[in-house]
């Protein structure tokens, strides 16, 4: 695009109230942050709250149905110019015989209060402009829907993947039936569909807002399971106000990874014996510990923990053995850490990582 159609472009879009900087309500997309980890192998179950997000930070991976198709996803140093990093899945098992229920979709999900700029509901309502890059080992058509949650309304568009890196550009008109919640939920969900069954795929593609009819929500779209040589990159990722796509924008690293860890926020994992946290001893098993957010979480915390982790009290230290939520908060975790026995009451205690750099705790409020 030449400067000339990108100022004309960002103009117009300024015109109808989007434009200016902090124009992109999704964050991570250009897939720079992976707080999880940069590859995920074995995907392709039935996945729930816990399970739908991998590798880079804010995109989850929904599975509906049993398919019998498994994948890799993985953090890809694969860019079209102007990116370091790309998302990519990789087809590891097939399935070519769909089920009529089965369905699934690459997504983020964005807060209400993040979207109140496309005025949707109202009769200044705003168009969508969505825009990415893609590639992948063969041509195939997939489908992006932008779906409304707070009020069960949905658009789709097709649009085609080549073995270059071509971007793709789409707008979806302005809505003036039912307005976005204002608050920290789930309301508007950006979602490409990979593969579905006839339960998804068996109506009529709606190009305008309609009430959601699940059979007209992937139609036209290839499988990504349609072969173990399968590959889908993507990257570049923006939703903006307006009628017209503009170039991404691009942020600093430092405010892109403060924006996931609003969401997910994990301790340890740099290296071998890492050492954060601290607390004091409750009895001869238990020991509490809190762990200040680098940001405010969107919401109380669930926790988690994995790997070799340890209390370390005075000269020794004791093998956790279970992790509990102990009331966090959005801005303090506050975690009771189960040792077999060698505790005393009363004193201090910090935790470590025991020569284990997968050693983990995780505080997520994903949405």
């Amino acid at each position: 695009m030449s400067k000339a159609a990108e100022l004309a472009n960002l103009i117009g879009n300024i015109n109808m109230g989007g434009g200016g900087v902090n124009r992109n309500v999704i964050i991570n997309g250009a897939m720079n942050v992976a707080q999880r980890g940069t590859s995920s192998t074995g995907l392709g179950a039935n996945t729930s709250a816990s399970t739908r997000y991998q590798t880079i930070d804010r995109f989850g991976i929904d599975v509906e149905g049993t398919t019998l198709g498994r994948y890799t996803m993985t953090q890809d140093s694969s860019a079209p110019s102007g990116f370091a990093n790309s998302l990519k899945l990789a087809c590891t098992t097939a399935d070519t015989s769909i089920g009529a229920a089965e369905l699934v979709s690459l997504s983020q999900i964005i807060e209400g209060q993040n979207v109140q700029a496309f005025a949707k509901g109202t009769s200044d309502a705003k168009p969508f402009a969505v825009s990415f890059w893609v590639k992948g080992n063969a041509s195939a058509t997939y489908v992006c829907e932008l779906f409304d949650g707070d009020n069960t309304r949905h658009v789709c568009s097709t649009f085609s993947v080549t073995t270059d890196w071509t971007r793709v550009e789409i707008t979806f008109p302005a809505d003036t039936t039912g307005a976005f919640d204002d608050d920290n939920a789930a309301s508007l969900y950006l979602q490409i569909f990979l593969h579905a069954g006839s339960n998804f795929s068996s109506g009529t593609l709606p190009s305008a807002w309609a009430a959601k009819t699940n059979a007209n929500r992937a139609v036209g779209g290839s499988s990504f399971f349609d072969s173990t040589a399968r590959t889908f990159f993507i990257t570049g990722v923006q939703l903006e106000v307006g009628q017209n796509a503009t170039e991404f924008e691009h942020e600093p690293y430092e405010r892109t990874i403060e924006k996931c860890q609003r969401y997910f926020t994990s301790y340890f994992g740099d290296a071998a014996y890492e050492r954060g946290a601290s607390g004091y001893v409750f009895d001869g098993t238990r020991a509490r510990l809190m762990f200040p957010f680098p940001t405010k979480l969107r919401s109380n915390p669930s926790i988690s923990s994995s790997g070799n982790l340890l209390v370390a009290i005075g000269g020794g230290e004791e093998a956790v053995t279970a992790t509990a939520d102990d009331n966090s908060g959005t801005q303090v975790g506050h975690v009771q850490f189960t040792v077999s026995s060698g505790l005393t009451a009363g004193q201090g205690c910090a935790l470590s990582a025991n020569n284990d750099t997968s050693a983990r705790v995780t505080f997520s409020s994903e949405l």
